[in-house]
């Protein structure tokens, strides 16, 4: 896929650890990196001279050249050999990043940015661009387990081959293996598990050639969906879901097992979306 890596930056501790990993995703895939920021303020006709509640040099613009300076350097220590730009747009987040998605390779956003309310696992905005975005987007949170594998969620549907596609091409990068899990809720049964080894072996089919040298394992297991993928994310670095699944509400974006790992993985979480979707 063509394109850059597109990355969401305001300044926040998880848009910075957004960065590191935009980078390195930037490096893998020799590709460029694009640092955006939604500049909010001239859409809400705030000047972007001095403030009038601090020194001048505590201005708005200058405070947002600041956060891309940082967000910059941070980028090239990282990834030294990759192309870094950067651009102020604006307008609110959302409608701004969506934007970005349409030409990117892929958009990286922290799981809060800054304004959201204490408690919050995920701020809007992530949970909005997994659902909206036209390329798949990573959601930086927890720590990647360094040694784990991919994980990837496979259901038979449109969306899980997607994710397991990006998932094997995301193993080859980092030289990882990929652990597919199909869940059931009687995993046990001949009926249940002639199913999920099906869809196992659809799914890491269509796979195989983006991945190719990939270590696979396929799983099936026992249980609630969610659930399972959230515990297994523990030893994972990087969980890979579609954005809808089997079973899913007709209109409804973003699915309840993308919301659920959204919220409570331990590694990051990579949604993808079946392009058959795209509007």
């Amino acid at each position: 896929m063509g394109g850059a890596v597109v990355v969401g930056v305001d300044g926040s501790p998880s848009s910075l650890e957004a960065v590191d990993v935009a980078a390195g995703e930037a490096r893998m895939r020799s590709v460029g990196l694009r640092l955006v920021h939604a500049f909010v303020w001239p859409a809400m006709h705030v000047p972007a001279g001095p403030s009038l509640l601090g020194p001048a040099h505590g201005a708005l613009r200058e405070d947002v050249e600041r956060v891309m300076r940082e967000a910059a350097d941070r980028a090239v220590a990282q990834a030294p050999e990759v192309d870094v730009s950067h651009a102020v747009i604006a307008g609110e987040p959302l409608s701004v990043l969506e934007a970005q998605s349409r030409d990117a390779a892929l958009l990286v956003v922290g799981c809060r940015g800054q304004g959201r309310f204490a408690g919050v696992f995920v701020g809007s905005v992530a949970v909005h661009l997994a659902g909206h975005s036209r390329c798949p987007v990573i959601v930086v949170r927890g720590r990647a387990d360094p040694r784990g594998p991919v994980l990837v969620a496979v259901d038979g549907s449109a969306e899980a081959r997607a994710a397991a596609e990006f998932a094997s091409a995301e193993a080859a990068m980092r030289g990882t293996g990929l652990m597919a899990v199909y869940v059931s809720a009687d995993a046990h049964s001949a009926a249940s598990r002639a199913e999920g080894e099906r869809v196992l072996a659809d799914a890491l089919s269509d796979s195989e050639r983006p991945g190719a040298g990939v270590t696979v394992s396929p799983r099936l297991m026992t249980g609630h969906v969610r659930q399972v993928l959230i515990e297994e994310s523990e030893g994972a670095r990087l969980l890979v879901v579609g954005a809808r699944g089997l079973g899913g509400f007709a209109g409804l974006v973003l699915g309840s097992v993308s919301q659920a790992v959204l919220h409570h993985a331990h590694c990051p979480v990579a949604v993808v979306r079946h392009r058959g979707n795209e509007g």
